[in-house]
Order: structure tokens, then sequence, then C-alpha cells
């Protein structure tokens, strides 16, 4: 593992968007096939995503965290505040994250959760009362780093074509 105190976590600008979004390919494509339809990836995927991240480094309502080790991008975690479902009341908002990786399976130990913790600082300050983060069944690393981040599971779903049904 590269060590955590190497790493530098800070607030994402536009120039960072370009690593992000090639780093969250790679992690698109390494889920696809634990599950090639909902995670099928559309063919202008790179395009859209990093259209869409563009527009979350200056959105209020999220926090765009990357990380360097050097001046290469080693991870990023990007949180967003959103309310809890109306049937549910968990005292404030809740940081909604789901694109959230880093650049080696090994680093999601120190660094991911580093990451976790650091968004969980900010969205603290901001109002929310619990995260909600976002992995696949077969991602064993981040689901262990989620694990040491003081995380559970609470829900899981289900996917398969409508006509297997």
């Amino acid at each position: 593992m590269q060590g955590v105190d190497a790493e530098a976590v800070e607030v994402a600008a536009h120039d960072d968007v370009d690593a992000v979004a090639a780093l969250a390919e790679v992690r698109r494509e390494s889920y696809e096939p634990h599950q090639p339809l909902f995670w099928r990836q559309a063919d202008d995927a790179l395009a859209r995503h990093t259209a869409y991240l563009h527009g979350l480094v200056d959105d209020p309502q999220c926090t765009f965290l990357v990380a360097r080790h050097g001046r290469a991008l080693s991870g990023f975690v990007i949180g967003r505040l959103v309310p809890a479902p109306p049937v549910y009341e968990p005292g404030g908002l809740t940081c909604l994250v789901d694109d959230f990786a880093v650049a080696r399976d090994d680093d999601w130990s120190g660094l991911g959760v580093r990451l976790l913790q650091d968004l969980a600082g900010r969205a603290r300050e901001l109002g929310a009362v619990q995260a909600v983060v976002v992995s696949g069944r077969h991602d064993e690393a981040k689901r262990q780093a989620l694990t040491a981040a003081g995380l559970s599971v609470a829900t899981e779903w289900w996917v398969g074509p409508l006509d297997g049904l």
C-alpha cells in the first residue's frame, strides 16, 4: 500500500475531472462482468460521466474530494446531500455516495477509509447525519473498507432481466 500519509486529500477542481472520469471508467469496466445487464456501460459513458462530474465540481449539494500521491490521482469520493425517503426520519440529511473509487484495491483499507472519513466530517458540517454508500456485492476490498469505516449493510438490490422472471 502507498503511504496514506503521503496522500493529499482536497476538494476537486475542474482540472481533476478527466483523471476522476478515467478512474471511474476502470471501476465500471471491472463491475460489468459481475452483473452485465445492470452495469452495462453506455457507448458514450466516459463523455457523459465527464460532463456530469464537471457539474458536480460546482454543485453546493455535493462534496467532491480527490486524493493524490504526488501528481497522480489515487482516489476520489463524491457525496451528495439528499433528504431521506419521506417514510424515514434519521434526524437530518443523508450523504449519498455512489461515486467512490481508489486506484488500487489494496488502497481501500487506508486511503478509501480516509476519503470516507474526510467526506463524513464535511457532510456533518452541512447537516448530514448518515452516509449511504453504493458498492457492488463482488467488490470485497471496498466492502471491507466500508465495514472498517463503521458502515453496515442496510439493503441489497436484486437485479435480473424481465424475460427471466
